[in-house]
């Protein structure tokens, strides 16, 4: 068998849903009774795939790609209702605050203020030390775990700063400083362990039964990690550090068409001969925790493995920049290795040379499409379904940086609206949002996915990021009247129609 046929996704639909978007009563999407009433609407609606984005803890922005850690869970996302029915908090708890004022958007300062508060009430009355299930999950995740709750402990500690401001002599991890915390700080330790314990028993609850119904679950890593995160203050010397702790280089794309400046995102560089040396066990631990969380893993800014986009930490801007060689081969074969049944998506968007293209044919990882890079483009983009080339891709309306379709469509002349119109083969406008997702469901690409705010037709007002942006992101909610909006017959039988999904009994549904 080839590398290729192995990791070949089944022919699929799926709906690009964060867990932050789910509704609940609580400010943010959860991993309780909402999310498996979405599973159970995928089900109905003939999907395969439920994607997501990344679950870590966010920092400052809110952005799931900015974590405190690459490996641990969201605290936001542990459910309430659910340790209400533990007893380990009381209906008051929770209901004593306000935790937003409309339901379609997640208020983070609220979030903030108040969800700790109530998590630290469940960890004081939680007897789940003495479990073993407890006790299996710290031994289970011995690489992160004390490292990431030790980390967030001293940020609690230090008022929230990241811990390059933090006292020097555990800015530095010595050894006496950190034998002092760690005994200091041992009660709010445990807390942050207590967190991801009750993340992981939800997040496994919901992907086994989301599983169960023939529904994979896609989950987005970003390529780089956070500055702030316990990943960087405690492997830092695998990171393109000085010696004083701060970035040499940073992460980011150069100048384009579409930014005269690039993007400079800010993330450390990694010294991937330091990964070398010691067999890329960060990334073995990294690669193995996610197969734990996902079925298919989807790798962001997966051409940065081939080349990757250096800029000097004092350019504020990303043109001073370079291109450098990256891994390759190497962290792929690591990759393989360590994912076990898993597969890869490589989210491929950006400047294609020769050496990514050829990592990527072999490693038999299928690309990405996303059909809005395609619709004011000439009749060769590569984006347009008529010039997909294979099927072993996965196909989008757009992804979470992208307009809504119908935010897009708005904002297109005349003449580039009836051109359209005649691809697509409709006669009017408002009819395109629909027909693309059609056209989408048609293509040859293994695995079709439509962002949830596609399927429901929003504006721009709905759109989850708008890049090298921070305060107005990723706080777009489902609401539970939105589920009415949408045709579920129609959606299945398309499913059906295109060999996305197998005719199922009525009693099924």
């Amino acid at each position: 068998m080839t590398t290729q046929t192995k990791q070949k996704l089944k022919r699929g639909a799926g709906i690009l849903m964060p867990i932050s978007a789910l509704p609940s009563p609580y400010g943010i999407g959860t991993l309780g009774e909402q999310g498996y009433r979405f599973a159970d609407f995928l089900k109905r609606v003939g999907c395969r795939y439920w994607q997501v984005l990344p679950v870590g803890p966010t920092s400052f922005g809110d952005s799931p790609y900015q974590s405190f850690s690459a490996f641990a869970g969201n605290p936001y996302f542990i459910d309430l209702d659910y340790l209400i029915e533990e007893e380990l908090l009381l209906e008051d708890d929770v209901n004593q605050y306000k935790w937003n004022t409309s339901e379609d958007t997640i208020e983070y300062a609220t979030i903030y203020e108040y969800r700790f508060k109530v998590l630290r009430t469940a960890f004081t009355r939680s007897n789940h030390y003495k479990k073993k299930s407890y006790l299996a999950f710290c031994e289970e995740n011995d690489y992160w775990l004390d490292d990431y709750s030790f980390y967030m402990a001293l940020k609690s500690h230090f008022n929230n700063q990241e811990w390059s401001r933090w006292d020097d002599d555990i800015k530095y991890r010595k050894k006496d400083a950190v034998s002092k915390y760690e005994s200091l700080l041992e009660d709010e330790i445990n807390f942050w362990k207590f967190c991801q314990y009750k993340f992981r028993q939800q997040w496994d609850a919901l992907k086994e039964y989301t599983n169960n119904l023939g529904i994979q679950i896609i989950g987005d890593i970003p390529l780089y990690v956070a500055l702030d995160s316990a990943d960087v203050w405690v492997h830092g010397d695998l990171f393109e550090l000085d010696e004083r702790k701060k970035p040499i280089n940073v992460a980011g794309v150069p100048p384009d068409a579409f930014s005269a400046d690039g993007q400079r995102w800010g993330n450390p560089i990694y010294r991937w001969d330091e990964m070398e040396n010691r067999d890329f066990d960060w990334w073995r631990e990294r690669m193995k925790a996610s197969a734990s969380l996902y079925d298919i893993i989807r790798i962001d800014h997966f051409i940065g493995v081939v080349n990757y986009y250096s800029i000097p930490e004092e350019c504020p801007t990303a043109i001073m920049g370079r291109w450098k060689i990256g891994p390759g081969r190497k962290l792929t074969t690591i990759i393989k290795e360590s994912i076990g049944d898993a597969k890869i998506i490589a989210e491929d968007l950006g400047v294609l040379t020769p050496n990514v293209k050829e990592l990527i044919i072999e490693t038999g990882y299928p690309g990405m499409k996303i059909i809005e890079f395609g619709l004011d483009g000439p009749v060769e983009n590569d984006y347009l379904p008529h010039n997909y080339n294979t099927s072993n891709i996965v196909a989008y309306t757009g992804t979470h940086d992208n307009e809504t379709l119908v935010g897009f469509l708005k904002g297109k002349s005349v003449r580039t609206l009836k051109h359209l119109c005649k691809y697509f083969n409709v006669s009017k406008a408002e009819e395109l949002p629909e027909t693309i997702i059609r056209a989408l469901y048609s293509c040859v690409a293994d695995v079709a996915i439509v962002q949830m705010q596609d399927l429901l037709k929003l504006d721009n007002s709905a759109r989850m990021n708008f890049p090298s942006t921070v305060g107005n992101n990723w706080k777009w909610r489902f609401t539970l009247a939105q589920y009415d909006r949408i045709d579920e017959e129609d959606l299945y039988e398309m499913a059906c129609l295109y060999g996305r999904a197998p005719k199922i009994d009525e009693d099924e549904l």
